[in-house]
């Protein structure tokens, strides 16, 4: 087994390495040499827009700085900076453009993932000397300038990747936002007047878990928002549904927005959803769900996003806002992008009561040195200085950190401009005044609320929904299923889908009847079958086989349509109601699909369509598109012109083969015993297909080798290489097994496509020589401690309120479950799941043509991809 001990999100394309000449020879012993320093990426060699000038400020020390993944400013406008593993946070002084004074803090709190100087405080998301991971409250009590009064004010219980994140000031300058997540759990001790409370699963059809186990058993509601008071007394939940935003920022109009994360596992299935940025309104609903539960933006109980941005890894935002730019930048969304090293200005332009959006790239990498490689720059927050400079940082998991300040040069005013937004604003009002009854009783709220439900305006559509969810339910049942405007109807049945009981749902059938599906425009079409999958969800199915009838009746001659969207609503809400030609018609539908996703949407839903729905042709139909012979179809457009512009060749996600074994597992639990005889030797060559095997040869050990054997040859990858005995190398050391590189490989470990993009030629070999050094959440094991005093080690599978899940070894189908109840124990493995030593077969000259065969995958199109 191997697995690697960084996370690597994949890019670029395969360009084989020029060689020959370098041939295996002994290698020399000499006296040691000092130690390769790490080198940050030169400002020389990053790109910017015309006008602008980036400078590299500062490098940071690793043993003694760490490596640095937030940054902000106090009230003398010094920069504070938090980093990781227990280094202390820095405070640096600012004079003339350059770095000053560099002081460490006095504060014991590390893992920071959050900073905001307000109220006389320092307010810090991080882990405290008890380990506990929350919001913390530092305070100069002495006036020494350093912090003497450190309180928590809420434990969050969950740092990491995955964890609690960033702090803001609120637009009201009385309030802090927190954000949140998808491993944190809500904390106890909420308001009840909480803006976002009614949130479920809603799925109508049985989710599968992510294929290797990441986020199983997390619910809703995703990545979230809270609200507090600067003590920390009153909180509220505001939003949620996000997958793992890390930072936001609200702009001159007092609106929020974040930039949340992609899954990039799944790539090349149906629920894949790219990064993006969302404006977070009062009690939004973003629609994340662990594994394939994810909802399409076009659900009428989530909200879209401002704009897609595509592949990456979001970390910090910012606005413009005080910087000496010219107009349009000041007033510009700044978003980092840690796997792509791009820093980006997002450009809002307001729509309704919310806005739509485009982005550039506004600092990234040249691209390709004259060697073939990229040099990285790992993104990881970035804040407007008081002199008017954008500052960024770079670093996180143990790589290297520097400071970066980017100035305007340019011909163009600089003076500061008028931010507010004035189109939108009566629109943004109105929307504000419908969220003040979100959360709370109001008996005007029905009324104030009820006319946007027909909004053509989504967002002011959506506030007016939850208003009027906030109120009794007696206040507005009867005149929901009473209403007669289409989107109004849709909008209020869809309220009560959510909150009324199950006695409630003959009357919202009845209702939903009034405005059939033919009638309707796609997008109600949409609406209403939401409207549907979320009773049934909600409210269980219909107890009347006369309601099952007729609402079979009304959707079934509808499918398929024209429409990719509808034809899968309509697949789920088919197959939920066990209608008796979804097989027939959904089979047609996966045999004339254009791309990927569209296929295996039919195909992972068609798996729970019972016994007795079927006939055998369809069965052999249906398993035939697990074989080796069946054409494979294209990635979504959007996904392919994605990885286009990251320069990097197409690719499924890392789950994507374990996806589709589970998928093969669940329906063949769904066989009956003659279904399963008759197709038996069909699902074995199936089963025995799904197997990899790769032709590894055993070699002898060569060295145990150590760091300082190897840095003081990395400047010689550059030279006379050997992509042949590269890619042998890595055969040899097993490297296939587990990961991904190109379109070849494993999916148990990191993609390894385009590492070199991110990471040096050190951290690459530290990865390889020391697996554990630095440990991924999303490859991280969980050890198990018994109270009968057994010891389970492995990745966490899946998770109900009563059993643990594990998986051993990655390598095998088998899983241990345990149940909660005999659990004493349970915490992350300080141990990487990587083997050490798997390079001790390979000469010195073999690793380095191993490390140039790795930074071979990062060539081709980099530099269309930063000059979008």
């Amino acid at each position: 087994m191997v697995r690697t001990g960084l996370m690597i999100a994949a890019l670029g394309g395969l360009l084989t390495v020029s060689g020959g000449g370098a041939q295996d020879k002994p290698v020399k012993k000499k006296p040691p040499e000092p130690p390769v320093k790490k080198a940050a990426t030169p400002a020389e060699e990053l790109d910017t827009l015309p006008g602008f000038r980036v400078e590299l400020l500062y490098t940071a020390d690793p043993p003694t700085e760490g490596s640095w993944i937030n940054l902000a400013k106090d009230h003398k406008g010094r920069l504070l900076i938090g980093g990781q593993r227990g280094q202390p946070m820095l405070r640096m002084t600012l004079a003339n453009g350059k770095v000053g004074k560099v002081e460490k803090l006095s504060v014991p709190l590390t893992e920071v993932m959050g900073l905001l100087y307000a109220f006389d405080s320092l307010y810090v998301v991080g882990a405290g000397p008890g380990g506990a991971y929350g919001l913390y409250r530092c305070r100069d009590t002495k006036g020494t300038d350093q912090f003497d009064d450190i309180k928590l004010l809420k434990d969050f219980r969950a740092g990491g990747e995955h964890g609690a994140h960033a702090v803001v000031l609120g637009p009201d300058r009385k309030s802090l936002w927190v954000l949140n997540g998808n491993h944190t759990d809500v904390p106890p001790g909420m308001s009840p007047q909480s803006p976002h409370r009614n949130y479920q699963e809603d799925l109508l059809l049985p989710r599968q878990w992510d294929g290797n186990g990441h986020a199983a058993g997390r619910l809703a509601p995703g990545g979230y928002v809270l609200r507090t008071d600067p003590d920390g007394q009153t909180w509220e939940l505001m939003l949620g549904g996000f997958r793992n935003a890390y930072d936001m920022a609200f702009n001159a109009d007092g609106e929020l927005f974040t930039f949340d994360s992609d899954m990039e596992w799944d790539w090349g299935l149906p629920w894949y959803r790219p990064t993006r940025v969302n404006h977070c309104t009062s009690a939004a609903e973003f629609g994340w769900r662990s594994g394939t539960g994810k909802w399409p933006d076009y659900y009428p109980d989530s909200l879209p996003a401002v704009v897609n941005i595509g592949i990456g890894s979001p970390t910090g935002v910012t606005t413009g806002a005080g910087a000496r730019f010219p107009a349009r930048y000041q007033k510009a969304l700044y978003i980092c992008d840690w796997t792509y090293g791009r820093l980006m200005a997002v450009h809002l332009t307001p729509k309704g009561s919310s806005y739509t959006a485009t982005f550039e790239n506004f600092v990234a990498p040249k691209g390709l040195k004259g060697d073939g490689r990229k040099l990285p720059l790992n993104l990881t927050d970035v804040v407007v200085g008081d002199d008017g400079a954008l500052y960024f940082t770079v670093g996180g998991r143990n790589t290297q950190a520097a400071l970066y300040r980017v100035t305007y040069v340019g011909p163009e005013s600089t003076a500061p401009a008028d931010l507010r937004d004035a189109e939108g604003a009566k629109e943004r009002a109105l929307r504000r005044s419908l969220e003040a009854y979100h959360g709370r009783a109001d008996p005007q709220a029905v009324a104030a609320a009820w006319p946007h439900l027909g909004s053509d305006d989504r967002f002011l559509r959506y506030a007016a929904r939850i208003a009027v969810e906030s109120q009794p339910l007696s206040e507005w049942q009867a005149r929901a299923v009473a209403e007669t405007r289409p989107t109004a109807a849709l909008t209020a049945l869809l309220a009560l889908a959510r909150c009324g009981p199950r006695e409630s749902q003959p009357a919202l059938l009845t209702a939903l009847a009034r405005f059939p599906l033919a009638s309707l425009p796609e997008d109600l079409q949409l609406d209403k079958l939401r409207v549907l999958g979320v009773s049934f969800a909600r409210q269980g199915r219909p107890a009347s086989p006369e309601a099952v009838r007729q609402l079979v009746a009304e959707l079934d001659p509808l499918f398929p349509s024209s429409s990719e969207r509808l034809n899968r609503e309509l697949a789920m809400v088919l197959i939920y109601l066990g209608a008796p030609r979804v097989a027939e018609k959904s089979l047609k539908l996966m045999a004339a699909a254009r791309t990927q996703p569209d296929r295996l949407h039919y195909l992972f839903h068609l798996r729970t369509l019972p016994i007795g729905h079927w006939t055998l042709p369809q069965r052999r139909e249906y398993f035939a598109y697990w074989s080796k012979e069946q054409k494979k179809l294209p990635h979504d457009p959007e996904l392919l012109r994605w990885f286009a512009e990251a320069g990097r060749p197409p690719a499924d996600g890392n789950s994507f083969a374990n996806y589709m074994k589970n998928f093969f597992k669940e329906a063949t639990a769904n066989l009956s015993q003659d279904e399963r005889q008759a197709l038996a030797d069909q699902l074995k060559a199936i089963d025995q297909a799904s197997i990899r095997t790769y032709d590894i040869k055993p070699r002898p050990v060569v060295k145990e080798w150590k760091m300082e054997d190897l840095l003081p040859l990395l400047d010689r990858v550059d030279r006379g290489r050997n992509f042949a005995r590269g890619q042998e190398a890595y055969l040899a050391a097993q490297c296939i097994k587990c990961h991904h590189f190109g379109n070849e490989g494993g999916t148990i470990g990191p993609d390894l496509t385009a590492i070199a993009a991110r990471f040096s030629r050190r951290d690459m070999l530290e990865s390889i020589l020391e697996p554990s050094k630095v440990i991924s959440e999303q490859y991280q094991n969980e050890v198990i401690t018994t109270v009968a005093g057994k010891v389970y080690t492995g990745r966490l599978m899946d998770e109900t309120a009563d059993t643990l899940v594990l998986q051993p070894d990655p390598l095998s189908p088998e899983r241990v479950e345990i149940r909660k109840a005999d659990v004493e124990t349970r915490a992350p493995s300080k141990v990487s799941p990587m083997p050490e030593h798997l390079v001790d077969v390979l000469t010195a000259e073999e690793i380095l043509d191993l490390l140039a065969y790795l930074e071979s995958m990062g060539r081709r199109n980099y530099r269309a991809f930063h000059q979008k």
